[in-house]
């Protein structure tokens, strides 16, 4: 699979260039914005690593521009700690938000996990609920037949309320299904997600579809 990594920092991209290929993985760099752009756009890579501190264009606006035209994942870094930074990136539709410094080996391994989550979906058939409709094989989100863009963490939460739409997912579960059972994803970032596909599927007419229970969950509501 091919790894798009983008960072500014030639010796950060050695370095985790070097252990994405050692994981078995193409690798190719972007040092500044308008590179990553065009890189996206060319390669098709099956993962993006994005720096946020970019020269030419931040981090932040790539990953915008990327969202206009593509789910494919985006896995930030940053040397930027605060909260509203991580929230703005998961917002904006990034799979994951790693803070510089950090070890390489956690780097791939989170990797590995938002990749194999991403290809569950192929094992899976197609789901429906009253006019939203997931085809899990093709990665395609429809509201009336109108093709919705998801991301892939997106795609993976409105999966697992569809798998069971009339019965209530805890938080726990959503982030176990979605995360992983042993993951440290905060509720925070749950709701950052969630008001995304919210947002996605009331622009498209399904306002309202995901509604919470409040002390006890999520899970959809009738729609015709």
């Amino acid at each position: 699979m091919k790894i798009l990594l983008v960072d500014d920092d030639p010796r950060l991209r050695d370095l985790v260039g070097l252990s994405l290929e050692r994981a078995g993985y193409q690798v190719s760099t972007a040092a500044d914005g308008q590179q990553a752009l065009t890189c996206a756009l060319r390669d098709a890579p099956d993962l993006i690593v994005l720096d946020v501190g970019l020269p030419e264009m931040d981090g932040f606006d790539v990953c915008r521009r990327i969202r206009a035209h593509s789910d494919v994942p985006i896995v930030f870094l940053t040397a930027r700690d605060e909260e509203f930074d991580r929230i703005l990136g998961l917002e904006l539709g990034a799979d994951d938000y790693v803070v510089k410094p950090f070890s390489p080996r956690e780097l791939v391994a989170r990797i590995k996990a938002i990749l194999k989550r991403s290809g569950q979906a192929t094992t899976q058939h197609s789901l429906r609920h009253g006019i939203l409709s997931l085809d899990c094989t093709a990665h395609i989100c429809r509201v009336n037949d109108v093709q919705i863009a998801l991301t892939a963490t997106e795609f993976r939460i409105l999966e697992c309320l569809l798998q069971q739409p009339n019965q209530i997912r805890s938080r726990a579960q959503i982030i176990a299904v979605v995360w992983g059972n042993h993951s440290q994803v905060s509720d925070r970032t749950l709701d950052s997600h969630l008001r995304n596909l919210r947002h996605k599927l009331a622009s498209a007419g399904c306002e309202d579809v995901i509604e919470t229970v409040h002390g006890v969950g999520m899970r959809l509501r009738e729609i015709l």
